[in-house]
């Protein structure tokens, strides 16, 4: 098993209202790096490709007790994973981080898990700056 963590960052939004915009995939769009092209989302399902690598296809599978949405890949992804997005705290402020899971053979392995590491991060971290001075 392939587990790949996000850094963990702080929002200056409530977990009840990050919670909200993270369970749209109509705003990931804007939390995506520049490789990402060919977007397209409804609330509950996404998909886009990431230059020279592959086409991703995603579902919000499930949401727990407002703190963790829980997504898993669609057929249009070229392997299986999980990837879970936490949050904690209280008040105005929260923290944020993904944790992406999946059974990956090694050369696979080899090949993507910088990239998305990348990618978990920059999402969120443009999470984080989307909610700043708002």
């Amino acid at each position: 098993m392939v587990t790949i963590e996000s850094d963990r960052v702080e929002v200056s939004n409530s977990v009840a209202d990050t919670f909200v915009f993270l369970s749209d995939f109509n705003n990931y769009e804007g939390l995506m790096p520049d490789q990402i092209t060919g977007w397209e989302s409804t609330e509950d399902e996404c998909s886009f490709n990431i230059k020279g690598m592959a086409s991703i296809g995603m579902k919000i599978d499930e949401k727990v007790d407002g703190k963790e949405i829980r997504i898993k890949s669609t057929n249009k992804s070229p392997f299986r994973f999980d990837l879970t997005c936490f949050l904690e705290g209280e008040g105005d402020t929260c923290s944020a981080y993904m944790v992406f899971e999946s059974d990956l053979n090694p050369m696979l392995q080899m090949m993507v898990e910088k990239p998305l590491e990348s990618l978990f991060n920059h999402i969120v971290q443009r999470l984080k700056a989307n909610f700043e001075g708002a």
